[in-house]
């Protein structure tokens, strides 16, 4: 009876431990990459805008006809609107990677977003919109990167019962992008597909609800990274239409895996379950 009870204890720390050696290495790896991986996050984070700033350089009378014909504004407007993008989106760009009004510039890359959902329609197709909800959260955990601690009189000395605006923009960042990965579901009954979504659907909780945070934002970055090579391979298709659609789909998952590597930097804030663990 010994020897099952002292088998049954192995069996219950084996997980523990797998999961504490799992931990270990995802801090490990924080230690080695933090001096880079804030800058490698706002690369990523800025790729879509970047993109799309660009592509509106190279496109400029299909985007422009496009807007004329779906909204039936004259070629003035829609050239207003191109331009406005472009230059929006760059100049943002531009901002965050210069540290300079990142907030302003953030605010000015989520009214783009919010102008291109109703522009082209993307406010009836779930896919687009989970995914433009997710870029958003992304900006909001920018935003709340930038809200230093350091400008306070008290900085790095905690507070008791409070939370800052920036701890729930770290909230809300973390819940708009798990979005992206509900577009990511297959709800099949393939063996492997059945497997992947009990996966993904518990590294999602995780990172929503803040618990195990860096491990659970670490994987789902390397799990996303290693889909959108496999999914999104625009370098190497010729087609016009299907590289552009797979290219502009594989820069908005850059962006995503940006914000998940800002939350791997960051952390989960103070609303999340493993900052109130610290005060079990």
């Amino acid at each position: 009876r010994e020897r099952e009870r002292e088998g049954r204890v192995n069996d219950m720390a084996a997980p523990t431990d797998m999961m504490g050696t799992a931990e270990d290495l995802a801090d490990k790896f924080l230690r080695v990459t933090k001096r880079f991986l804030p800058h490698v996050a706002h690369l990523c984070l800025i790729s879509t805008f970047l993109e799309d700033g660009i592509r509106m350089w190279f496109q400029w009378n299909e985007q422009r006809e496009y807007i004329n014909s779906s909204w039936h504004c004259g070629a003035f407007f829609g050239t207003l609107f191109v331009l406005l993008n472009m230059m929006g989106q760059l100049g943002g760009c531009i901002l965050v990677l210069t540290r300079r009004f990142v907030p302003y510039a953030c605010g000015g890359l989520f009214l783009l977003i919010v102008l291109q959902t109703l522009a082209y329609s993307i406010l009836w197709d779930i896919h687009f919109l989970m995914r433009n909800l997710a870029l958003g959260g992304g900006l909001l955990l920018l935003m709340a990167e930038s809200r230093s601690e350091g400008k306070t009189m008290f900085a790095g000395v905690p507070t008791m019962g409070t939370n800052s605006p920036r701890q729930y923009m770290q909230l809300g960042g973390r819940v708009l992008l798990v979005l992206m990965f509900m577009t990511l579901l297959h709800f099949s009954f393939n063996a492997l597909m059945i497997l992947q979504d009990i996966v993904g659907t518990t590294l999602i909780i995780l990172v929503a609800v803040g618990y195990k945070t860096k491990l659970a934002a670490l994987t789902l970055v390397i799990w996303l990274f290693v889909l959108n090579v496999i999914q999104n391979p625009f370098w190497s298709v010729s087609a016009y239409a299907l590289h552009d659609f797979l290219k502009y789909d594989f820069f908005q998952t850059m962006s995503v895996i940006g914000g998940l590597l800002l939350v791997v930097s960051l952390g989960p804030g103070g609303v999340s379950m493993d900052e109130h663990k610290k005060k079990w």
